[in-house]
């Protein structure tokens, strides 16, 4: 059963930070390409950041560059999304997500393999 479960979400006010978690079990991580996506209400989905072991340069969105960090603990099987100076313009529920491709294969062109189940990030005063 391979499985991406997400956590670290919540209601938090313009300016603030949340950091998000990806724990990923029954692969080896090491092995993917992991995005955050988000949606908000009635929007399509986006792609937020992805990352790769095997590249050099994470995506970012241009709306998140320079208040979003994505990183990636292999040993822990984690993917993290830090979320700084956030605007009530990021609020939608987060999923992380894997395949196999690059990072802008999975970023831009190709839909994931596998889904987490998300994570409400709510930023309001």
């Amino acid at each position: 059963q391979l499985q991406l479960v997400e956590s670290g979400g919540g209601l938090v006010q313009p300016g603030g930070s949340l950091r998000l978690s990806c724990v990923a079990s029954g692969f080896t991580l090491d092995h993917y390409t992991i995005g955050w996506f988000r949606q908000a209400p009635g929007k399509e989905r986006e792609a937020v950041s992805c990352i790769s072991s095997r590249e050099d340069t994470p995506y970012y969105t241009e709306s998140v560059k320079g208040r979003f960090t994505i990183s990636q603990d292999n040993a822990k099987k984690s993917v993290y999304l830090q979320m700084n100076s956030l605007k009530p313009e990021d609020t939608a529920v987060y999923y992380c997500a894997a395949s196999r491709g690059s990072v802008q294969d999975l970023c831009l062109r190709v839909e994931p393999h596998y889904w987490g189940q998300g994570t409400q990030v709510t930023v309001s005063s």
